[in-house]
């Protein structure tokens, strides 16, 4: 069960890329959030929120029992901060899936309140939530953009 949490948590092994383990979480992401744009918007947030919940039950779990604190190999995170990022987005490549990544990368780095908050939590919430955040102010930028250029 421990592998697979780390599988998990590590998005397959991604979160283990030396350099910008965020960024290359939020990139590996991008097919299943592509994928996903083909659903109602009732199955993505269901579907978010159920891995949301398992990430954080996961993370609590394995940081607990290895006394970590957020290790830069947990990247679930980001996978659910580009799910978010992209819920609205038609699946049909253009360029606010870049736009997106991007906002959500500045968001997830800049970390601002309530999501400095949770990631000073020395809890597998505080390791997770704190994207999640991120990724609502990288959609609602996002939406404001693409009302602007659509």
């Amino acid at each position: 069960m421990e592998t697979l949490s780390k599988i998990y948590l590590s998005w397959f092994g991604v979160g283990f890329i030396r350099k910008a383990p965020g960024t290359w979480g939020s990139l590996a992401a991008l097919p299943l959030c592509f994928w996903m744009a083909s659903f109602s918007i009732t199955i993505k947030i269901i579907f978010i929120t159920v891995l949301t919940l398992i990430a954080i039950v996961s993370a609590q779990h394995y940081q607990t029992r290895h006394q970590l604190h957020d290790p830069q190999w947990i990247v679930i995170d980001e996978v659910l901060g580009m799910l978010i990022c992209t819920i609205c987005l038609p699946q049909q490549l253009n360029y606010f899936w870049l736009i997106a990544l991007i906002l959500f990368r500045i968001f997830d780095i800049i970390k601002i309140w309530p999501a400095s908050w949770f990631d000073r939590l020395h809890h597998g919430a505080g390791t997770i939530l704190d994207d999640v955040i991120s990724a609502f102010y990288a959609l609602s930028l996002l939406l404001v953009i693409e009302k602007f250029l659509a």
